[in-house]
């Protein structure tokens, strides 16, 4: 089986080492020269995944139609804000020949149509089966082979079948799921709530204010899921709860750590300035608020973050207003 991974950022290039040593032929492009070279002539991709030696068996590709030639399996691992424009030229790299099942491990909203990314790659890769994969996954501890449960949501159940024993291995569970909306939205939202928790880690708010934090934030995204359509059990599952205790606590996080720089000072737009790497929650945030104001859902924590983020919203402030909001019951049976 042939898999071509999209993307060689950490999650990207994890993933594709981990399909390599599944026994796959496995390619991956890279937007950037020095990742190509980096990885086909040292065996590392020194960018992203410096310092953790990839299987021998995977070439990368600057030219994405040759990565794509003969491929049995598409890995979208591009950042949300430009899986369109990259699905677009895998599409046009296919020659029209067939599309493969196509799975989707970017985290996160299209800011302008406020679609999940499984919308975007249907609509740039017409005919393909889409899988979501998403989970609480840091991609350093899984290149570690550290115990991780991940799930492959899709409406074609065989593609999702497909997924799951191309990726699964003794470190790396997989498990399937119907719940398309509900998956993506854990894995996205789940982003949002992680810089508010790196915020109140940043003002030294202790755990009664974080253990609040992450209860309020998973009641906000299954209140939003459901009100698109989504399981409110998959919140409380792997996308969901999982996702959001490990993107919200983990100090691998680079939500949290961009919601801890933010309180202690410093604009979003120095600390963007230095990262080499995507904070989805930053994008995802104002999608969240555009979401829920089409559905009608309230998300105040998200609301919050938004103003913190582009309104330069005292972050105390923030907090004050949000224990300040009417009362009301937490569940009414």
């Amino acid at each position: 089986m042939r898999a071509t991974v999209v993307g060689a950022g950490s999650w990207g290039t994890t993933l594709a080492d981990l399909l390599a040593g599944n026994g796959l032929d496995v390619r991956i492009w890279a937007y950037e020269p020095e990742v190509v070279e980096s990885i086909n002539r040292e065996h590392v991709n020194q960018l992203f995944l410096a310092d953790s030696r990839l299987s021998e068996t995977l070439v990368a590709y600057c030219d994405l139609e040759s990565a794509l030639e003969g491929t049995d399996l598409i890995v979208s691992a591009a950042p949300s804000h430009v899986v369109r424009q990259v699905g677009a030229e895998v599409f046009a790299g296919l020659n029209g020949a067939k599309p493969p099942p196509v799975v989707s491990v970017s985290k996160g909203l299209e800011e302008d149509s406020l679609s999940t990314m499984t919308e975007v790659l249907s609509e740039t890769i017409p005919g393909a089966p889409v899988v979501a994969l998403s989970g609480p996954s840091f991609a350093q501890e899984v290149f570690e082979r550290q115990p991780t449960a991940v799930v492959a949501a899709s409406e074609n159940r065989a593609a999702a079948e497909t997924v799951q024993q191309a990726f699964s291995a003794g470190h790396f569970r997989v498990y399937t799921s119907g719940d398309v909306v509900g998956v993506q939205l854990g894995g996205a939202l789940k982003n949002v709530i992680a810089i508010a928790a790196g915020l109140l880690h940043g003002l030294r708010m202790g755990h009664n204010t974080m253990a609040a934090l992450i209860t309020r934030g998973l009641a906000e995204m299954g209140r939003l899921g459901t009100a698109m359509g989504a399981n409110p059990i998959t919140f409380a599952g792997l996308a969901g709860m999982g996702d959001l205790i490990l993107t919200a606590t983990g100090a691998l996080s680079r939500n949290r750590s961009l919601g801890i720089e933010l309180a202690e000072g410093r604009s979003l737009d120095e600390i963007m300035a230095v990262r080499r790497t995507v904070a989805e929650g930053v994008r995802t945030a104002g999608a969240a608020v555009g979401l829920s104001e089409r559905v009608g859902s309230e998300m105040p924590i998200a609301v919050e973050v938004a103003n913190i983020l582009f309104e330069g919203k005292d972050p105390t402030q923030a907090v004050r207003d949000l224990m300040e909001r009417e009362l009301k019951a937490e569940h009414w049976e």
